[in-house]
C-alpha cells in the first residue's frame, strides 16, 4: 500500500521560507478572534480571563461550557478564550517541555484548540494512555483506538481504529493495512459534533 494511505507517516511538511511571516499571520488571526470576543461580550480580555479562571473548576471542557452559556460565545470562541486564559495563568508551563508544544508550532499552532476540544470530549470516556509521537498523539487502552494531530499547516486529522462500519460526513475509510481504519479531516473546532465523538467512543470501547 502507498504511503499516502498512512496517516501522519508522510514526510514532514516543508517549513515556510519566511517563518516570521507565518507566525505573524497566526498571531494576527488570534488577535482578531480575541478582539471579536471582546466586542461580542462587551468586556476587555483581562476581565474575561479573570472570569474564566474564577470558575469553580479546573477542567477545560467545563470552562468552555461556562463561557458558551454565560458569555454567549460559540464553541470556537469559548475554547480559544479558555485556552488563552489558562496559558496566561501558567506562564511557566509554556516552556516546560510539553510535547504538544513541538507538535503545534509555527504555522500549525492555530490547530491546537482542535486538539484540546477533542481531548476534552474523549477524556470523558474513562482512562486511557497517551503516547506522544513525532507529529501526533496516539490514544491507547489495550490497543490504539485513535490518533490525532496536524496533518498539514491547514488540516487536522483524527484517525480512528474501528473495524466496524461507521459513517460521518467528514470521515473517509483508509485502505487495509493502515494504522487506522478511518480518517476525519478537520479545519475548525466547530466541525466536532456528537456523532463524531460517538464513533470515537465506539473505538474506545472496542480497544478495552
Amino acid at each position: 500500500m502507498g504511503a499516502d494511505n498512512l496517516p501522519f507517516l508522510t514526510p514532514q511538511d516543508s517549513i515556510p521560507e519566511n517563518r516570521e511571516a507565518a507566525m505573524s499571520a497566526v498571531d494576527k488571526a488570534l488577535a482578531t478572534q480575541l478582539a471579536n470576543i471582546e466586542a461580542k461580550t462587551g468586556k476587555p480580555l483581562d476581565e474575561l480571563k479573570a472570569l474564566v479562571l474564577g470558575q469553580d473548576t479546573s477542567k477545560h471542557g467545563e470552562m468552555v461550557r461556562w463561557a458558551k452559556t454565560e458569555l454567549g460565545l460559540g464553541h470556537g470562541d469559548a475554547n480559544t478564550l479558555v485556552h488563552v486564559a489558562r496559558k496566561a495563568a501558567e506562564p511557566a508551563v509554556q516552556n516546560s517541555g510539553d510535547p504538544l508544544d513541538d507538535i503545534y508550532t509555527g504555522a500549525k499552532a492555530h490547530q491546537r484548540p482542535i486538539h484540546s476540544a477533542l481531548m476534552d470530549r474523549i477524556s470523558e470516556f474513562g482512562a486511557f494512555e497517551q503516547a506522544h509521537k513525532k507529529g501526533y498523539i496516539s490514544l491507547r487502552r489495550k490497543k490504539q483506538f485513535a490518533m490525532l494531530g496536524p496533518k498539514t499547516n491547514d488540516r487536522f486529522e483524527l484517525g480512528i481504529n474501528l473495524k466496524d462500519d461507521a459513517l460521518h460526513p467528514l470521515m473517509k475509510p483508509v485502505k487495509p493495512g493502515g494504522m487506522c481504519q478511518y480518517i476525519i479531516s478537520l479545519h475548525a473546532v466547530d466541525e466536532i459534533d456528537d456523532d463524531m465523538i460517538e464513533i470515537v467512543r465506539r473505538a474506545y470501547d472496542a480497544a478495552g
